[in-house]
């Protein structure tokens, strides 16, 4: 069998009104990007349906009847980190890319996280940044800005330094980062990127700030009482790191 070169996993709830269009664009883009005629750069896409209500499930499987390498996974509502954890479960991919259903960062952007030795990603752990030299903001609201400031500046007090934008909804993940990382993931809710990069830095892989062009948009499911959520679940992560929690992971070279 055929080695998945590319696994993308959408995460999506209650997404009908852009899940098509955000499917059918990185399609688009893929199947120019890594062509068929390349058969070792092949790809698929995984679309995780957290316990949606609406019509995110069927317009999915529409869209995976007319091309097998589009997939639905179906989960009862579990949060992101527990549908994006299932996902990369899932991927067969060499390398394995988490995307946001709402396309923030153009797909196209996807190329500058393969920029290393013959086109092979530089990091095992690639995260797009909105605060990495390069990177560029749109139509982003001031205080939108501020807030997730704020949250990186607790990250760092709490659990994590050293990376300055932890939760932009778009990742790169190698295939033993995913597979050493993902099943040790214990948080469901919007915090689960930072535990999953004090793993990934105390595992010893490569972690690296890739930067994008990001668009804001309306629609974001973030409320006040998830962001204190989402803080006090950072706060869980820097006390289970000092307590020597994430310290059982190690690389498959013994590093």
């Amino acid at each position: 069998m055929t080695q998945t070169y590319l696994s993308v996993v959408i995460p999506a709830f209650n997404e009908e009104v852009r899940i098509a269009s955000t499917v059918k664009s990185i399609v688009d883009y893929l199947s120019g990007w890594l062509p068929d005629s390349n058969s070792s750069r092949n790809w698929e896409i995984l679309v995780i349906n957290d316990g949606s209500s609406d019509s995110t499930a069927s317009i999915v499987v529409k869209l995976s009847e007319s091309d097998g390498r589009i997939k639905l996974i179906d989960l009862p509502h579990g949060g992101k980190g527990s549908a994006v954890r299932r996902g990369m479960d899932e991927a067969r991919g060499e390398w394995r890319f988490l995307c946001d259903a709402d396309l923030s960062m153009p797909i196209d952007n996807l190329a500058r996280f393969f920029v290393g030795v013959d086109g092979h990603p530089e990091y095992d752990v690639a995260i797009a940044s909105r605060e990495a030299s390069g990177s560029r903001r749109f139509n982003e609201p001031k205080s939108r800005h501020v807030k997730g400031r704020l949250f990186n500046y607790a990250v760092k007090i709490l659990a994590l330094r050293g990376i300055e934008d932890t939760q932009c909804g778009f990742k790169l993940f190698s295939a033993e980062s995913a597979t050493k990382l993902f099943p040790h993931q214990s948080l469901d809710g919007w915090a689960f990127d930072v535990e999953l990069l004090v793993m990934a830095k105390k595992a010893g892989f490569g972690v690296g700030e890739v930067p994008i062009d990001w668009y804001y948009g309306e629609g974001s499911k973030m409320t006040l009482a998830k962001g204190i959520v989402a803080v006090l679940d950072v706060a869980k992560v820097g006390f289970n790191n000092l307590r020597g929690k994430y310290g059982i992971l190690l690389r498959n070279d013994g590093s």
